[in-house]
């Protein structure tokens, strides 16, 4: 069977050269070989994240990154901020209660962004560690502005560390982590950095590393502190790390820096733009609020109460795959990503298919 196209919200399409690479032949991870890979990669990430402070790779998911931010960012007898619009915010939160950290939960409606005033709503309260904060809700299609966001924090309430999930926008959008004064961005392999899944990577803020140090029982897997020393001793990583996905990451961060950001954030920005015009010429409705649609996914509201379980099928059957809605909005929303190796020749490949659908 001839592979099929994935138009779903991770995981993404692998380009040939950066599947090939986890073919190359494998080195023990304490060996110099690898030394050289791995010492290799973090100049180039902070390129793509837009960073001069730190960054980390671990061998798991995006949700891994989430447990190692509360983890290290939340003192005993202090509280998180989990802000809640969709169905990784809620994740966000859950994890945040599963590590035994106080949680102060706000409920955003799905399709509406978390704004500045529903933050400086709750931080006023006081006695706050931290916010949490969804980037691009991929359950949603809703992309938060965080720079808005990160201000309102940083005047009002210094000393709250900033936690931000990139998982579905970091490379495929102008993140500008340093500028915001973010203090861990985390994000995973499978989404716009079209890698396939099993790595997470964060940035982190000198800020977060110096309050990690104030947090007993960070754990030993996602402790940061523990990364950090690794790294700044030339040992790698702590725990064995996954040598041939990160063979695969050192090929596709050469891909992205040689096409640019700036023309890779344009990629993803034309894509959103055709598949907006699409739904809206063909009778849908956009489920986020007007002006905040992510640039990576878009969730699209089924005005016309298409069957889409047979549309995904109908496309799945000329070869290729888009997503039904996340939970709650599965059959009222369906989801069509333009992210990673995607383009506009790509979309109206898909749309020409979607056409035919709805045509008959």
């Amino acid at each position: 069977m001839p592979p099929k196209k994935l138009f779903i919200p991770g995981p993404t399409e692998v380009a040939p050269a950066v599947l090939q690479a986890q073919t190359r032949p494998m080195v023990g991870h304490r060996s110099r070989e690898f030394a050289d890979l791995f010492y290799s990669i973090p100049p180039r990430l902070k390129q793509v994240l837009l960073t001069d402070q730190h960054v980390y790779i671990t061998a798991s998911s995006g949700t891994g990154l989430q447990e190692m931010a509360v983890r290290n960012a939340v003192r005993p007898g202090r509280k998180a901020l989990n802000m809640v619009a969709g169905a990784f915010g809620d994740r966000w939160q859950k994890v945040s209660v599963a590590n035994g950290k106080e949680s102060v939960r706000v409920e955003i409606p799905w399709g509406q962004p978390i704004r500045p005033q529903d933050v400086d709503d709750h931080l006023a309260a006081g006695g706050f560690d931290a916010i949490t904060i969804v980037h691009n809700e991929t359950s949603t299609g809703v992309m938060s502005d965080v720079g808005a966001v990160a201000r309102l924090v940083r005047e009002k309430y210094p000393d709250v560390l900033i936690l931000v999930d990139a998982v579905s926008s970091a490379s495929g959008v102008r993140i500008p982590f340093d500028d915001w004064g973010l203090d861990m961005m985390l994000t995973s392999s499978q989404k716009a950095f079209a890698l396939p899944p099993g790595l997470a990577f964060a940035a982190v803020s000198d800020r977060m590393l110096a309050r990690a140090a104030e947090v007993p029982h960070r754990g030993w897997y996602f402790d940061l502190l523990l990364l950090e020393k690794y790294l700044v001793a030339g040992k790698t990583t702590p725990a064995t790390p996954a040598i041939s996905l990160l063979n695969a990451l050192d090929v596709q961060l050469d891909r992205i820096l040689a096409e640019g950001l700036e023309n890779r954030w344009a990629r993803h920005q034309r894509s959103m733009a055709l598949t907006h015009a699409w739904a809206q010429k063909n009778g849908f409705e956009l489920f986020p609020a007007p002006g905040y649609e992510s640039r990576t996914v878009t969730c699209i509201r089924n005005t016309r109460g298409v069957d889409v379980p047979a549309m995904i099928a109908f496309a799945q059957e000329r070869g290729m795959i888009i997503g039904n809605g996340y939970g709650k909005l599965k059959n009222e929303t369906f989801r069509i990503a333009h992210m990673g190796e995607l383009g506009p020749a790509d979309m109206q490949a898909l749309f020409a298919v979607l056409n035919e659908f709805l045509d008959e």
